[in-house]
């Protein structure tokens, strides 16, 4: 007897639709699939604390260990200045390297002889410091996750290194086609807004200074921007007292970062060719502004965006790849934040297809808003989204996460066991409407980074080009 790896069981479980010849490794006769089971919509309660700070606390009485993720809203990359892009994703980094009691090895040192971990990153909207441990060392653990959030130092040599590291990681990123694509794309989408300037630039790496990095702390951590959510074997009343001596005393130090604005929902759309000289492929990102998490196509759009062009069989995947051979593969989706989003394909194509792939990608779009999903292909992309967020959220730690998030895009705690209930209910004419609305290719911006005299004269046919180097 065959034996299939967990691993490739729950791929070959939730995949929307699979070939011949991975049917062929499966028994011939397989059970009917089972019916959704929903995510329990957990118990969380709630407590303000007097400055402001929300803590929000689910008991788990699963494996011994307590999580702990502090979001700070209003403090991603959208609120970093326009002449240093992707300070935030720096400044995250740096917060664990260093406090007023401790250096960066005493702090991974002290978490790791608690059995867990502490860190920290930047999203659009927010920086989450996550930290878990056993739960025997679950007061201790977020004693530490308060001395992180609330004195980092910014250490000289730290933001030096920082520094140097980052330089290098530009220096990989910008010989990148797909880096220079995604950068002229939302730069298209999103125009002047902030998250236009969400990668990181050359002009970050001297603008990373303590004295910036100190600003910015105060600026961004504030209570009452904050959230942090609590999960695991603890109780309510045992939360809410570790919580108050951490963080009770915190006060903001300074002036709060201005909110995000409203990003467009609407704009022109452009043609560009990124001059790449010699490249013997054309790397495509093509699309337009969309919508914010909390607008009432969010969930409708993503599943649009799943049947469009997420995982091996979406049909942007199985037309491209499988039947055309233009590509390793092909994909779109929906990036959702708080104050706007945008829906984005890609694909890495030969030279001598550009032209055709542009039309196969545009006649996806199309056929999407046109032609209701078959019930069929609609029921396996549900089963799909359903399965794989209910399975990632079995975890207790990617509850705390999930509640984060959530809550720093704007959509409510009892969103997490929403979710898959939603995805059920959308039929096959509120996708086609989403769809048509979004996906139009007479809306999409496109960007293509490559050889302009391989390619220019394929591209005629789709509107005018500019080429820029």
């Amino acid at each position: 007897m065959r034996i299939i790896p967990l691993s490739l069981a729950l791929a070959l479980a939730l995949s929307p639709g699979l070939h011949a010849a991975e049917k062929a490794a499966l028994p011939a006769a397989l059970p009917a699939y089972g019916a959704d089971k929903p995510l329990p919509v957990p118990a969380i309660e709630k407590k303000t604390l007097a400055n402001g700070l929300e803590v929000w606390v689910v008991p788990r009485q699963g494996v011994p260990r307590v999580d702990y993720v502090l979001a700070l809203r209003e403090a991603g990359l959208a609120a970093d200045p326009a002449n240093a892009p992707g300070f935030a994703s720096l400044f995250a980094g740096l917060l664990t390297e260093g406090t007023g009691q401790h250096d960066a090895r005493q702090i991974a040192e002290l978490a790791q002889g608690m059995g867990g971990g502490l860190s920290a990153t930047a999203s659009n909207d927010a920086v989450f410091l996550s930290a878990h441990a056993l739960a025997s060392h679950g007061t201790p653990m977020l004693q530490l996750l308060a001395e992180v959030a609330r004195q980092p130092t910014f250490p000289e040599n730290e933001v030096r290194l920082a520094q140097a590291n980052a330089a290098q990681q530009l220096k990989a990123s910008e010989s990148q086609p797909s880096f220079r694509a995604s950068r002229a794309l939302l730069k298209a989408v999103y125009g002047e807004h902030p998250y236009a300037r969400t990668q990181l630039a050359e002009s970050t790496i001297p603008a990373l200074t303590h004295g910036a990095l100190e600003a910015a702390h105060q600026a961004r951590f504030q209570p009452k921007r904050a959230l942090l959510v609590i999960t695991g074997r603890v109780t309510p009343a045992q939360a809410f007292a570790e919580a108050e001596r951490a963080f009770g005393d915190w006060k903001a130090e300074g002036k709060a970062v201005a909110a995000t604005p409203k990003a467009l929902s609407d704009v022109a759309p452009t043609r560009v060719v990124l001059q790449r000289d010699g490249s013997v492929q054309s790397t495509f990102r093509i699309g337009r502004p969309a919508i914010a998490a909390t607008d009432v196509d969010y969930v409708p759009m993503q599943l649009a965006s799943t049947v469009l062009g997420s995982g091996i069989s979406s049909r942007l995947n199985q037309n491209l790849r499988e039947e055309k051979g233009y590509t390793y593969g092909a994909g779109a989706g929906l990036a959702a934040a708080r104050e706007g989003g945008n829906v984005i394909a890609q694909a890495d194509v030969r030279n001598e297809v550009t032209g055709a792939s542009l039309k196969e990608f545009f006649h996806e779009f199309q056929r999407l808003g046109q032609e209701p999903v078959p019930a069929k292909e609609l029921d396996a992309v549900k089963r799909y989204v359903a399965g794989g967020y209910l399975i990632t959220n079995q975890l207790q730690g990617s509850v705390a996460l999930s509640l984060a998030r959530n809550w720093a895009v704007g959509l409510p705690a009892e969103f997490l066991g929403q979710y898959v209930p939603k995805i059920r209910q959308v039929d096959a004419a509120t996708l086609q409407q989403v769809a048509k609305r979004y996906w139009d290719p007479a809306q999409q911006s496109v960007v293509v980074v490559g050889d302009a005299a391989q390619v220019a004269e394929q591209l005629k046919p789709f509107g005018t080009f500019k080429i820029e180097r």
